[in-house]
């Protein structure tokens, strides 16, 4: 059955123009492939595969021009990225840049970019040379290595210890692990009570929105049984501050997986995927290692286990784009299409990838899984603090000594956070603090004793978002702070809706040229039309994107007018990811 005749089958309302895409299958892995063995993306190639696949030039050309990873240029032999995003900025990333363009602008051989969040925030200022992830101090060796083509591929160390929620200890084997997925398949444990021990667990979903995981995974098990579905990690993680997926994969990947694997089986799909952020090509390959390793011993395949159920599993390769991580843009790359988000209802539990109830779930609420249907729900939530539950990782960057991810009881303090890692640069005392992420509002000082949880954050005016704590010190420039996180919010912007597209460009237009006059702040004209502004892009933004962009910028407004917040943090509701994404 095609795409069309399902839209016309079923007539859900918001899908109705998916008739007139391109059907599948995508392009964008093979145009992955052809890039990563040749640099870019020639004209004959692109025109070769537009007679393999009988699709025309133009629609492959629309999805070039839409991902930024794709090149139709020859690149440079070093290609230098440089990110110049919050935490980046917050340890001098704009005085390491006019560094690294006095030592190479003038080289031919190297091609110099200033780049959005890498994920690498914990080694600000974080760089890349030939897409391998570097801190500021190892430019030259690397630099020196890629002009001599003897530049290796990245690798990751994980951690010797298990972190709290990992059930396995630490010298188990793939043999010794797995053991939920196992118990399901054997039928020891049934998919219903899998279901109702996450429900009674209180797990929700550590994308951003905190949607409950037991609820997600009951409304997709239900919906056409029997039918084909289809079950998606999103590990594209690209928010300014957000690191700790990253660290969870390298760490973590048998979680990851099994968590993963367990959602197929509850639900009902034979295929899932993990959408991951081409920039995280170290942690794509330990993802490979780990599949075909569970493939070789038939924990996956056409008889996972021996239960004579498929259980498949592949990566999806994001060819770049901050906006990937609102699900609905996702579905729309992997089908093959430009990432823009589609509206909602109805959602991916109903009419997901392919036009099939889909199940998707961020890394670290998979990774949670395992350990909750192991030792159970009441174990869960006896490791939150006070009326809190669970185990919560956080990556934390910017003006701490000792920027990474911590994994913590949920409800633990922003200030016991801060103090974990090592408090602020040079003794100094905090000015402010992000506490889930570029997308959520800053808070002041006098808010250090917040417990980090969802409810608690949202009562203050903010959110626990993608669980990205950025501290600032006592006398950082907030609103130059501020405009940053903006302007990120600008590039990124799809450009679907207008409010989005022209009110972050306005708006940062705004911004911007306060700073640049040494004013240090908006008088009330400026003032009001940064209000006027965020209210209509809350109000009329097809995405969460658009609703929150301004966020940030309006809550500066609102400290440095002695007040906690000028606005409440806007929380979109229905996705399982970042209400920004």
């Amino acid at each position: 059955m095609t795409l069309s005749s399902e839209v016309g089958r079923h007539r859900l309302p918001g899908v109705e123009a998916r008739a007139g895409k391109f059907p599948g299958p995508s392009l964008i892995p093979a145009l992955n492939a052809i890039q990563a063995r040749l640099g870019w993306l020639p004209r004959e190639e692109l025109e070769e595969l537009s007679r393999t696949m009988r699709r025309p030039l133009y629609e492959i050309e629309g999805l070039i021009s839409f991902y930024p990873h794709f090149r139709t240029s020859p690149p440079a032999k070093v290609s230098v990225s440089v990110c110049h995003d919050l935490s980046c900025w917050l340890r001098s990333g704009d005085d390491r840049i006019a560094e690294v363009r006095a030592r190479y602008g003038d080289d031919t051989e190297i091609e110099l970019t200033e780049v959005s969040c890498l994920g690498r925030c914990d080694s600000a200022p974080a760089l890349a040379v030939n897409e391998h992830p570097a801190p500021v101090a190892g430019l030259d060796a690397l630099v020196t290595a890629a002009r001599q083509d003897e530049l290796a591929e990245a690798t990751v160390t994980g951690r010797a210890e298990p972190w709290p929620n990992d059930p396995y200890p630490a010298n188990s084997t793939l043999s010794g692990r797995y053991a939920s997925l196992r118990a399901l398949l054997a039928g020891r444990m049934s998919a219903e009570s899998v279901v109702a021990t996450l429900e009674a667990s209180g797990l929700r979903g550590m994308g951003g929105a905190g949607f409950p995981t037991g609820r997600k995974w009951g409304l997709v098990a239900a919906t056409e049984p029997g039918g084909v579905k289809y079950a998606i990690c999103n590990a594209d993680e690209s928010e300014p501050g957000t690191f700790k997926d990253r660290q969870i994969l390298t760490d973590q990947p048998h979680l990851v997986i099994e968590g993963l694997l367990l959602g197929m089986a509850v639900v009902g799909a034979e295929q899932g995927w993990i959408f991951i952020r081409h920039e995280y090509g170290p942690e794509e390959r330990v993802l490979r290692a780990e599949i075909e390793a569970l493939r070789e011993a038939g924990v996956i395949g056409a008889n996972a286990c021996g239960s004579g159920r498929r259980l498949d599993l592949d990566l999806f390769v994001s060819p770049g784009g901050y906006i990937l991580g609102e699900e609905t843009a996702l579905l729309e790359c992997m089908e093959g299409h430009r990432g823009e988000p589609r509206n909602k209802p109805p959602f991916p539990g109903n009419y997901g990838l392919h036009g099939r109830p889909t199940l998707i779930n961020s890394v670290e609420t998979f990774a949670d899984v395992p350990v909750i249907l192991q030792r159970g729900a009441d174990w869960w939530a006896e490791q939150g603090e006070g009326d809190s539950t669970g185990w919560k990782f956080f990556a934390v960057s910017g003006h701490v000594e000792s920027p990474g991810v911590y994994c913590v009881p949920m409800g633990t303090t922003v200030r016991a956070l801060i103090d974990l890692a090592g408090g602020v640069l040079g003794g100094a005392r905090v000015g402010a603090v992000q506490p889930g992420g570029a997308s959520s509002n800053f808070i002041g000082p006098d808010r250090l004793d917040l417990p980090l949880d969802f409810g608690t954050l949202a009562e203050a005016g903010t959110m626990l978002g993608s669980g990205a704590l950025v501290v600032l010190a006592e006398g950082t420039d907030l609103l130059a702070a501020a405009t940053n996180v903006l302007r990120f919010f600008r590039n990124e912007s799809c450009g679907k809706c207008v409010p989005c597209r022209v009110g972050s460009t306005k708006a940062h237009e705004v911004l911007r040229g306060v700073l640049d006059s040494g004013a240090g702040a908006l008088d009330e004209a400026r003032r009001d039309r940064i209000l006027q502004l965020e209210e209509t892009m809350r109000k009329t933004s097809i995405c969460g994107l658009g609703q929150v962009a301004l966020g940030p910028v309006v809550s500066v407004l609102g400290l440095n007018k002695g007040a906690a917040a000028a606005r409440p943090q806007p929380r979109p509701e229905g996705s399982e990811e970042q209400p920004d994404r």
